[in-house]
């Protein structure tokens, strides 16, 4: 067998991106550079073809994915796995830790105006945001990060293909110092930013439906819950 057909299988049968150096590792005869040959020669293959799958470069890693032209005729099954629907308060708070992580939940919710533990943990339990380290103030607050599921779910390779940050609402671009510890909750938490109308940045994909909704900490719950 080539190189190429070794790669090809290798990508049908994993579930999740691989790296070049992973898929290396099927075989003695293959390395890294051999691996990226493969890579360009499947790619040229299936658009020559007209294959109804590429080769996509997501999460750091390499995946089969259906072409999105094809999704119309895929909804039409129950068979076909679906992403998990994301709710509206959920894809904001995405977008406030994917542009300023490292960051903690007071920050979160100083942005958003609204309790977030709800949400923060739901989208933990995903496994699109991960702690990250630990801050500086009273009690060591944790601190949240984007994850490769979260690159995966959304169709990016690395976070560089985030919109640019002049692209974003200031509260996503500029950090402001909060003088606030990631303590307990504070039911009289005042928010100093609006969101307003300013939709979530994090770019979606044509499987994620997305939302700009917003409620309290229960109303996040129950949205997460219903999705």
């Amino acid at each position: 067998m080539n190189a190429s057909q070794i790669v090809e299988a290798i990508l049908f049968a994993s579930d999740a991106p691989l790296k070049a150096d992973e898929i290396a590792r099927a075989d003695e005869q293959l390395d890294e550079d051999r691996v990226e040959e493969a890579l360009d020669a499947l790619r040229r293959h299936y658009d020559e073809s007209e294959r109804s799958f590429q080769v996509v470069e997501v999460a750091e890693g390499f995946q089969l994915l259906t072409r999105p032209d094809f999704a119309p005729y895929l909804e039409r099954f129950d068979t076909v796995p679906r992403p998990s629907r994301l709710s509206g308060p959920a894809l904001e708070t995405l977008a406030i830790v994917a542009y300023r992580q490292p960051i903690g939940r007071v920050e979160v919710e100083y942005i958003r105006g609204v309790s977030s533990s709800g949400v923060i943990r739901s989208i933990q339990d995903r496994g699109l945001i991960e702690v990250v380290g630990r801050g500086e103030g009273l009690g060591r607050p944790l601190l949240y990060g984007t994850t490769s599921r979260f690159l995966e779910h959304f169709g990016f390779s690395t976070l560089d293909e985030l919109p640019r940050p002049e692209e974003l609402p200031i509260v996503l671009r500029d950090r402001i110092p909060l003088g606030e510890d990631d303590g307990e909750e504070d039911p009289g938490l005042q928010p100093q930013l609006d969101l307003g109308t300013a939709e979530a940045p994090v770019a979606e994909s044509p499987r994620t439906p997305s939302g700009n909704e917003a409620g309290r900490d229960e109303g996040d719950a129950r949205d997460e819950a219903s999705a």
